[in-house]
């Protein structure tokens, strides 16, 4: 059951149904594909792979619209440094999307007998759909981004309501969590519509020729919290118990079991109607008069007799009286099965475990291997520290080495012990604080029962001690949080999502009847640390034989654990790869290995000039002729993007249509402004197209208006053409040379942050101020050779790699006129104090030249105005380059640095010796 061998291991590739994974051999792929997967998931996944790769025909023009801006757009997303980092969503999240709305808006799937037409299994039935409305189940593992799923098909069902006449979706969401927890994470996302600005959720106005930020007027309503009710334009954001039916007792103190209290809010269940905090929320819902259903965490709903489902299903009847429905219901889970394990007919979309982890979506479970397993024993006791101490002790150290590594980046590592019973959790609780100085007075105890509810079921916390521990729990990933460790029974529900668990410690005896799977147990540790960054991350997990057993009972899965050796203080971990100052080090003298390099002022910039200012009659560009078409040729012109080929719109004509010049004109203005990343001056823009297309383009003036010439065009090469000669324009309008730079600050190896980075090959030097010089995954050998050589060179004082987190970068303009900025490979000092920046030869391209030609520039420019601002009694360093290939370096293999400097010449000064 091991992955395709052609499975990506980038989360942002688009899965092929031919390579996912199925839980079976891989022979089994041609022969029981579909009976493999959940019913109706094997042949909506092909069907949506195909529409996907024939430009989403048959789509609404907002869904179209919607499509192209969130998943065919470049978006830039800032931080909080204020810099601007690339957004892109996983494939998962855009698969999941992507399949609703092919489901809704493509296929036209209202109920469940139009989903039953996609069963491959021929195993389900319409009375295993208790609903009658379109209810859709999306399953994704825990971490790879539910909510922003739920985000971005709200915004489709309210623009697809507003837009497209006669649409049958809300702009009225009902968005349901199972406890408090879970509400305070969306919560997070969803106060203020966070989630929708600070992501790329809605297009730009402008895009597709509609006002989406401006249109999108959606107010918030938390739990009680409920502001004036607008006919639509509604967000609830609620726990299921808010709406029920009937009357909900009220949850107390002097309750045997305080689940509702801790996981309900906490104060009296609000009775009568009214628009302030005593609002009966579950009464307002149902009468809106439209609505969609968002469950988070959703295999809640796993039977028809719950409470949950049979208060949406009153929520449709509600509407059904006003000869309405309820527009959808989306769930979102990543066990979406019955008690008895059966997996929701319902599921639509499944981006499993396994092809998480492939991905690096989630963290890596890693297990102690067979050897360390050996020494682990349980003694003869019935106290649970002593029957299990080797087992505490293992996931001690395990911490410790995950604490020590993880704090040098800024996060803190987080152990936790999952036993019994109440008692158990204070006896392990004391025992940790005692065995280890670093976690006493850093251990936060949750009672919770067999379920994972938590049950403080001795009475013996008041509302503030509860109050204190849901807050705790939910911030133990900060440094303002003392704690560095939970024990519990079993673990928080669902929705207690820290990200900081490194370390997971099971002594539960699992039984087979526990209806806990085990992604559930995994689920809290999974939670990657570092988002957005590509590196593996891992969570160790130990535990008892029955423990160890239940966990590794997922492998039915496909997931496949790692087995590590655990327990030797002296063990590195697998992911463990920290490059850092090397101020531990008595070797060695930070302030003679450390590099200065001025951080001079950029020498390009673009300068939004008046586009106005473009004459299309000085393009220059090579007329192309037009080619003719018969009038059953002109019926659907396909409009696709000039970079990527993706299709845009199709503009669809019959016989009595006039052609419309004008979208076309729109179409490609827009994708101007937009693969250039300009702001603003489409009014300008707009007419230079029109020109351009009417008297410059083709061999002769064209009537746009033409319906062959507005098929011409479509032409690839047409949009090929357009695009370059614009861009050639705009860029030698906009970009600009200053002519000058200054200091502004500068960059000191000794301020590097430290970083994580693969597991790859690396050198342990004697002359840098890195612990590691590590190798690049596809330059390891020539940059491992050259950093020896540069360690072992009499002349060379000091050296380091230019990682990115050095923060040395040189801006250029690429060899298709772009602005861009340029990595260079090392930073080295020589003994006579010049500093070299050396570029190590990786993968040809034409910028290649470009680059060294501003190294050039930038070393000269450092230079002369490091001397100009130096004190007159300080030396200031000059800055020299070296361009270095591999084939000359293994050939010439120079003894020191100046003989390479000598030997390497192809893109260097006259001056062989550089800057002395």
């Amino acid at each position: 059951m091991a992955l395709h061998p052609d499975f990506p291991r980038s989360p942002y590739e688009i899965l092929s149904p031919a390579v996912r994974w199925i839980p079976a051999p891989e022979e089994a792929r041609t022969t029981a594909y579909e009976k493999l997967l959940p019913p109706l998931v094997a042949r909506i996944r092909e069907e949506v792979a195909t529409w996907r790769d024939d430009g989403y025909p048959g789509t609404s023009p907002t869904s179209q619209a919607l499509l192209s801006w969130w998943f065919k757009t470049d978006h830039l997303q800032e931080q909080a440094d204020g810099t601007a980092q690339p957004f892109r969503y996983y494939f998962a999240q855009r698969e999941a999307v992507e399949t609703i709305i092919w489901l809704y808006d493509v296929r036209g799937v209202r109920d469940k007998f139009d989903l039953l037409r996609f069963d491959s299994s021929g195993a389900i039935s319409a009375n295993m759909f208790a609903e009658d409305w379109p209810r859709f189940v999306v399953k994704m593992a825990t971490g790879s981004g539910k909510t922003k799923v739920l985000s971005l098909l709200m915004a489709w069902s309210y623009f697809h309501k507003l837009y497209e006449p006669g649409s049958d979706l809300a702009r009225n969401f009902l968005v349901v969590a199972p406890n408090i927890i879970v509400l305070d994470r969306l919560r997070t996302d969803f106060d203020g519509l966070r989630i929708f600005f600070n992501d790329p959720v809605l297009p730009a106005n402008g895009h597709a020729g509609q006002n989406w930020q401006d249109d999108f007027q959606l107010a918030v309503h938390i739990q009680d919290e409920v502001r004036i009710i607008r006919p639509t334009g509604n967000l609830f954001l609620t726990n299921i118990h808010r709406v029920y039916l009937g009357e909900v007792p009220e949850p107390s103190l002097e309750d045997d079991d305080l689940t509702d209290y801790f996981l309900s809010p906490f104060g009296k269940r609000p009775v009568g109607k009214t628009t302030d905090s005593n609002t009966d929320l579950g009464q307002i819902i149902r009468e809106v008069e439209e609505l969609a259903v968002f469950n988070d965490e959703a295999h809640h709903v796993h039977d028809a007799r719950l409470a949950w489902f049979k208060s949406i299903q009153d929520i449709h009847h509600r509407l059904l009286q006003k000869d309405r429905r309820l527009a959808l219901q989306v769930d979102v889970t990543a066990t979406p099965r019955h008690n008895n394990g059966a997996i929701f007919v319902q599921t639509v979309s499944d981006y499993p475990l396994v092809e998480a982890i492939a991905q690096d979506v989630v963290k890596h479970p890693v297990l102690p291997d067979a050897a360390s397993r050996e020494k682990l024993s349980e003694a003869q006791s019935p106290i649970i520290t002593e029957k299990y101490a080797d087992y505490l002790r293992l996931g001690i150290e395990e911490w410790r080495k995950a604490y020590a590594e993880h704090e040098k980046l800024g996060k803190k590592a987080v152990l936790f012990v999952m036993v019994d019973d109440t008692k158990n959790c204070d006896e392990v609780g004391a025992w940790l604080e005692r065995a280890s100085p670093d976690l006493e007075g850093a251990v936060l105890v949750i009672h919770t029962k067999a379920n994972g509810e938590v049950s403080e079921a001795t009475s013996a916390k008041n509302k503030e001690e509860l109050d204190r521990l849901r807050e705790q729990s939910n911030k133990i990933d900060t440094w303002e949080s003392p704690y560095k460790a939970i024990v519990s029974v079993l673990m928080l529900k669902e929705g207690w999502d820290v990200r900081n668990v490194t370390t997971i410690v099971g002594l539960r005896a699992y039984s087979a009847k526990s209806n806990i799977l085990p992604e559930q147990t995994l689920g809290r540790g999974l939670r990657r640390m570092y988002f957005g960054s590509d590196q593996r991350e891992t969570v160790s997990v130990m535990g008892t034989p029955a423990f160890m057993a239940f966990v590794e009972s997922i492998q039915s899965e496909g997931v496949t654990f790692e087995q590590v050796p655990m327990g030797d203080p002296g063990t590195d971990r697998p992911d463990s790869l920290i490059v850092e100052v090397d101020s531990e080090n008595p070797d060695k003298d930070l302030e003679i290995l450390d590099i200065a390099l001025p951080r001079l002022s950029r020498r390009f910039h673009r300068a939004f000039t008046d586009l106005s200012g473009l004459d299309p009659a000085t393009f220059g560009n090579p007329k192309l002729p037009v080619k003719p078409f018969a009038p059953a040729e002109t019926r659907d012109i396909v409009f696709k993007t000039m970079l990527d080929g993706t299709v845009d719109h199709v503009v669809h004509l019959t016989e009595d249509d006039a052609s419309d010049f004008r979208s076309a004109v729109a179409f490609f203005a827009r994708q101007l402004l937009s693969d250039l990343k300009l702001v603003g001056g489409y009014d300008h823009l707009y007419p230079k197209v029109k020109t351009f297309l009417a008297e410059h383009l083709f061999n002769r003036p064209v009537d746009l208006e033409d319906p062959v010439i507005l098929r011409n065009l479509s032409e690839p090469d047409v949009t090929k053409t357009v695009f370059d000669v614009f861009r050639t324009a705009i860029n030698a309008l906009t970009l600009c040379e200053t002519g000058e730079t200054r200091v502004e600050g500068w960059i000191r190896l000794r301020d590097t942050r430290p970083f994580r980075t693969e597991a790859r090959g690396f050198l342990m030097p004697r002359r840098s101020i890195f612990n590691k010089i590590v190798g690049e995954a596809n330059a390891d050998r020539l940059e491992l050779d050259f950093a020896a050589f540069l360690d072992a060179a009499p002349d060379v004082q000091a050296f380091g790699k230019n990682y990115m987190a050095v923060g040395f970068k040189v801006d250029y303009v690429r060899a298709d006129g772009e602005l861009s900025t340029y990595t260079p490979d090392f930073l080295v000092r020589t003994t006579n104090g010049a500093v070299w920046i050396v570029e190590t030869k990786g993968r040809e391209d034409l910028d290649v030249p470009r680059k060294m030609a501003r190294l050039r520039q930038w070393c000269a420019d450092a230079s002369a105005a490091v001397m100009t601002t130096a004190p007159a009694e300080a030396p200031s360093p000059r800055f020299g380059f070296v361009y270095v290939d591999q084939d000359s370096f293994e050939k010439y293999r120079p003894t020191n640095f100046a003989g390479l400097v000598a030997a390497f010449r192809e893109y260097q000064e006259e001056d062989s010796h550089g800057p002395a």
